[in-house]
């Protein structure tokens, strides 16, 4: 097995010549006919003997599968076999649904082989994953069930394997300590379904440990480099598995939750002609000889949308952002949970709903995840997060007058910095006990084009951010709708007007008041689960030097 952190080396099929090759060894010295002819010989009664053993062995080894006649209860599949050749017929039941319950029931159950073990010739254990769980099979000889050549070809089987298992549940007297379920397999048949490689990239109990776990005891890191090189290897930690299904859980509730609010989920083009969000921050790209970008957001098409009377809506998409951002929470690709909707009054409408829904989505994942926070928290320790039922709404100048109080120099009308947005969540925890809050009316000179100002005050604007532990995770506001005010504020912010003209001309048909938000599903994820890096959170990361696998 390879050694944590390394990868095997790839064969290459034309290797460059050593440009410093060893000296000949003796057989590759000149030598004469006669002792040529004396080589020549000696070699090909080596070949004619390695032959005769080669086919010894294959008939030896026929001979035992011959005489074992519980043979077809265990093997290599065949691919023929695994070609969609039949389909089940037993059903196949989920290692996390074995329990007591079942006990002295038959079970067919597919998973990886975690770890195998052997005890002498007659008994092996194999504790098979599925997901982050596990349970021990244990397959030892016994007549007319399980033969000698069964336990051996099971003690050879390499790990990470993929194996179907059936066999009898047992519930052992003593707690099993290796393995999440508290049941056994007797196993009385198994089959390798796809073999794994000796060498893996690395060990996957170094990496699901914890920092503690690495420190204390002075064991293997798997740094971040390696994981992200070999990820579809890396996901298989329990933490990972764990992290994904959060993930996954908190698209469908923000989905479900705004469903059942009367939106409309739409999908808007990743293809424009012009930049969404101003900024140099795009990737440009030639479209059929036309000069195009990747969306920044859906933040026009979504506002279009409004336009078209789709009265309240969302989105689940990608997001491109090209930004030299080497930060813990920069990512030059990542999910987009967007909404827009029409506004009746004010743009605490939009508030209103942003707080129903994440308070819904906090209680959900609190209700309905526990085993897999519990499985984040066992790799990751982190406090969970404080939130109020009715999150806190703080006005962006009172944020201003707290960070001020606690002798840090902020500008009143500028944007505010990684540092002192963490600060400013350490005073609100401290001050109003909770890790969740939205601060509103921000300075109009830091938010896009697209912004509708302040009626009391234009320095100001109708747009919020809202912050998880002190970080920024969610921007929002009240949308410009008249085209004439639309069009200087894009000039004003340097945006070439005829690049975004038919999203200004979008609103010349009348369009009622709206306003939304956007957030970044993976920051929502890590921020939730307190994790030090966006990485950890998106599947297949893309960073500025990160475009593969």
């Amino acid at each position: 097995m390879a050694s944590a952190g390394a990868a095997s080396i790839p064969e290459y099929p034309n290797p460059v010549p050593d440009p410093n090759p060893p000296p000949p060894t003796d057989e590759e010295q000149p030598i004469s006919k006669k002792a040529a002819k004396k080589l020549a010989a000696k070699l090909e009664k080596q070949k004619r003997q390695g032959e005769s053993a080669a086919a010894s062995a294959s008939a030896a080894s026929a001979a035992e599968g011959e005489d074992d006649p519980l043979s077809g209860n265990y093997g290599d599949l065949p691919l023929s076999e695994i070609q969609s050749k039949e389909e089940v017929q037993f059903p196949y039941t989920s290692v996390d649904a074995l329990g007591h319950e079942l006990k002295d029931c038959v079970v067919l159950v597919r998973g990886t082989a975690q770890t195998v073990r052997a005890v002498g010739k007659k008994m092996a254990f194999i504790v098979l994953r599925d997901g982050w769980s596990t349970v021990q099979c244990v397959v030892a000889e016994k007549q007319g069930v399980v033969s000698k050549g069964m336990v051996k070809f099971v003690a050879a089987l390499s790990r990470e394997s993929v194996v179907d298992v059936e066999g009898v549940i047992s519930v052992p007297e003593v707690a099993i300590t290796g393995a999440t379920q508290q049941v056994e397999i007797q196993v009385t048949k198994l089959y390798c379904i796809s073999k794994a490689s000796p060498n893996l990239p690395f060990n996957l109990e170094d990496a699901a440990r914890s920092d503690a776990e690495i420190e204390e005891q002075q064991l293997v890191r798997v740094n971040q480099d390696t994981r992200l090189n070999f990820r579809y290897f890396d996901l298989r930690t329990p933490a990972n598995q764990a992290i994904f299904q959060i993930q996954s859980e908190v698209s469908r509730i923000f989905g479900e939750f705004l469903r059942s609010e009367g939106f409309r989920e739409i999908h808007t083009p990743k293809l424009i002609a012009g930049s969404s969000e101003g900024g140099s921050a795009v990737f440009h790209l030639d479209y059929k000889g036309q000069a195009a970008c990747l969306a920044q957001s859906p933040q026009l098409h979504k506002q279009m949308a409004i336009a078209g009377r789709f009265r309240r809506v969302f989105e689940i998409g990608p997001v491109f952002r090209a930004e030299d951002s080497f930060t813990h929470r920069h990512l030059c690709e990542f999910t987009g949970l967007d909404v827009e909707m029409e506004i009746k009054k004010h743009y605490f409408e939009v508030m209103d709903i942003l707080d129903q829904l994440f308070v819904k989505m906090f209680n959900t994942l609190k209700s309905e995840c526990s085993n897999e926070l519990e499985a984040i928290a066992r790799q990751y320790p982190f406090e969970p997060l404080k939130y109020l039922e009715k999150t806190l709404r703080l006005p962006f100048q009172e944020g201003i007058e707290m960070l001020k109080a606690d002798g840090v120099d902020v500008d009143p009308l500028g944007d505010l910095n990684t540092a002192t947005e963490r600060r400013l969540g350490q005073l609100v925890r401290e001050k109003y006990g909770t890790d969740f809050y939205i601060l509103y009316r921000y300075p109009l000179a830091v938010r896009p084009f697209y912004t509708m100002p302040c009626y009391d005050d234009s320095n100001y604007s109708n747009s919020f951010d809202v912050f998880i532990r002190g970080e920024e995770i969610i921007s929002g506001a009240q949308r410009v709708h008249v085209p004439e005010f639309l069009t200087e504020r894009a000039q004003a912010c340097g945006i070439d007007v005829s690049t975004i003209k038919t999203y200004i001309d979008a609103f010349r048909y009348g369009t009622p008041p709206h306003g939304g938000f956007g957030v970044g599903l993976e920051r929502v994820v890590m921020l939730y689960c307190a994790l030090n890096n966006i990485r950890k959170t998106s599947l297949f990361p893309r960073d500025p030097t990160r475009i593969a696998p």
